[in-house]
């Protein structure tokens, strides 16, 4: 497993930090803001996966990065391994729209899943309404809340290719376990059924997506309950 820890071409050090789907509390923000100060830190930059990269003087990075863990955070894990977890703001303290608690699931991925080994890296999006801020089609294993504590996964996204492809739905409205049995099995599948560095899009290509399918009760949904219709009347009242 590699690091986020990239030397720039003029000389500074790239260290990307990685948090809990891009939500810090205000005493890590101030930290984080005192590490950086005292390593003598140019700038933090907001990244697409919602870490933040701090550009430091490469001398003054060793200090930086050990003071991560005392404010409970990490440097991202980088290379052939589950990456980041992108989460919307997708619950009832952030976001009108949300129809399931999308940042409170991205938030429990990330934290069991970060960092895995894989056969290619693997990225995960967790959205909170059909609108899908955070593109899950475009990712390896995107989820999109379908209503209270149900949802869709689409996997085998690939949004950043020069041959892009959405992900293939392979299921709707399952309760929340089921998206993380869903998830260890579809990693499982990939681990053995991928060749080296080719991602799980290319490998459903080649495979198609039936080897990477659970037993049918992991894909069984639950009762429906009417938020999305209720969801539409929402964007039709707001348009």
């Amino acid at each position: 497993m590699g690091e986020g820890i990239f030397k720039q071409k003029n000389g500074l050090l790239a260290v990307d930090v990685v948090g809990s789907c891009g939500v810090l509390t205000p005493e890590q923000l101030a930290g984080l803001a005192r590490l950086a100060e005292k390593a003598g830190a140019i700038a933090f930059k907001l990244t697409s996966r919602q870490t933040l990269v701090a550009l430091l003087p490469e001398g003054r990075a060793e200090g930086f990065i050990e003071g991560l863990a005392t404010l409970g955070l990490r440097v991202s894990p980088y290379g052939n391994v589950v990456r980041a977890v992108k989460a919307c703001p997708g619950n009832e303290d952030f976001c009108p729209r949300a129809l399931g608690d999308a940042l409170g699931l991205g938030m429990a991925l990330q934290e069991r899943y970060l960092g895995r080994e894989v056969p290619k890296d693997f990225k995960i999006a967790v959205a909170g309404c059909p609108r899908g801020c955070v593109d899950p089609y475009c990712a390896d294993f995107g989820v999109i809340a379908a209503g209270k504590d149900v949802f869709d996964v689409a996997v085998g996204g690939m949004g950043g290719s020069s041959r892009p492809r959405h992900g293939v739905v392979i299921a709707r409205r399952i309760g929340r376990e089921k998206v993380f049995a869903l998830l260890e099995h579809v990693l499982a599948r990939f681990g053995e059924l991928a060749q080296p560095r080719e991602k799980l899009g290319r490998a459903i290509e080649r495979l198609g997506v039936e080897p990477f399918l659970p037993p049918a009760p992991t894909l069984a949904p639950e009762e429906e309950d009417g938020s999305l219709a209720e969801f539409a009347r929402f964007l039709k009242e707001h348009d």
